[in-house]
């Protein structure tokens, strides 16, 4: 007799939020609007600030990142609009995304977005850049401390242990990441605070998901993407610290170090043919950026000829990697798939 392989708990949370919202099967509706789309505008984000970057250390056309930045400001505001008709129209929808246990960490997508759009629009409109960032400041602490404390009410299912759980505390750590150019008097002890915050959080989340990775079952195969925010806590731990300190030290390099070893551990776990595409896949976007932004900066304070070239290999991979993203996800929008 052949035995049957048990099937996970969390491959049963793998499926499309949609079913959240009892949708009938084949309907398309804005209610089916998965928020993790909202990680495009972090990647996109995210590669814009490499590019510009890239031009500064490397000579790269300066208006590559201006207009990856512009594109990324265009598909905040789609999306914002998209999802605010769904509140409006289906509330019920998005109370039961946010209180998911592996969809509703997604909603820190919103709040990096926000954080991470202030320094793309910073150039040009300061004011506009405060504000933004400002707004990106609450809501990364509302969520952060939403997400805690639903935590800490205990009987958690192991299995709901996912990646996915970094999102809103990580998010902590892009606050001090994007305030360089904030002049409020507060934001040094602002950036105290969810740096504190960000990094105690992710250490002890992150070894509670390298447990449930290591002793349960596998993630289901459309969650695989989800492994490369295991890197995320790291490669904006180094930006973080980097701008607290002023500098980047020894502490520092090892931070990127063990971002860079991350990825390549999961990257071939991801990568791969058998994983199916859909929104989920974004999420490899952001901690991709990270690293490379990461490494750029890196490069430029050694400045040698390795780390110059592994950070143009990382950032045409990371292009390559948002283009084909971008590409398949206008794909299955003009298809009607995305939101069936």
């Amino acid at each position: 007799m052949q035995i049957q392989p048990r099937k996970s708990t969390v491959q049963s949370l793998s499926v499309d939020p949609s079913l959240l919202s009892r949708s009938s099967p084949g309907a398309t509706s804005i209610r089916n609007l998965p928020v993790n789309l909202f990680g495009s505008v972090m990647g996109l984000s995210g590669l814009a600030l490499a590019w510009r970057l890239a031009h500064n250390s490397l000579g790269a056309p300066a208006w590559v990142g201006e207009a990856i930045g512009a594109f990324a400001v265009g598909v905040f505001l789609l999306l914002a609009w998209a999802y605010l008709a769904k509140l409006v129209k289906h509330p019920g929808a998005v109370r039961a995304e946010f209180h998911h246990p592996v969809t509703g960490n997604f909603f820190g997508t919103i709040a990096i977005s926000l954080l991470l759009l202030s320094v793309v629009v910073g150039p040009y409109s300061p004011s506009a850049a405060q504000a933004i960032w400002t707004m990106g400041v609450v809501v990364t602490f509302m969520l952060c401390y939403a997400v805690v404390s639903r935590l800490l009410k205990g009987q958690v299912d192991a299995s709901h242990t996912v990646p996915a759980w970094i999102v809103p505390c990580v998010a902590t750590l892009d606050i001090p990441v994007t305030s360089g150019q904030m002049p409020m008097a507060w934001v040094g002890e602002v950036n105290l605070l969810a740096a504190a915050v960000g990094t105690v959080l992710a250490l002890v989340l992150f070894v509670m998901i390298v447990s449930r990775l290591v002793h349960r079952d596998p993630l289901a195969p459309g969650m695989a993407p989800s492994l490369v925010i295991l890197m995320a806590p790291f490669a904006v731990g180094f930006l973080a610290y980097s701008n607290i300190v002023g500098g980047i030290d020894r502490f520092a390099a090892l931070l990127f170090y063990f971002a860079l070893f991350m990825f390549a551990v999961v990257a071939p776990k991801v990568f791969r043919p058998s994983v199916p595409f859909s929104a989920a896949w974004w999420a490899i976007s952001f901690p991709m950026a990270a690293l490379v932004n990461a490494a750029l900066k890196y490069a430029e304070f050694r400045g040698n000829a390795p780390l110059w070239i592994l950070a143009a290999v990382l950032l045409a991979a990371l292009s390559l990697a948002l283009a084909v993203l971008t590409v398949r996800t206008v794909w299955i929008a003009l298809n009607w798939k995305l939101l069936a």
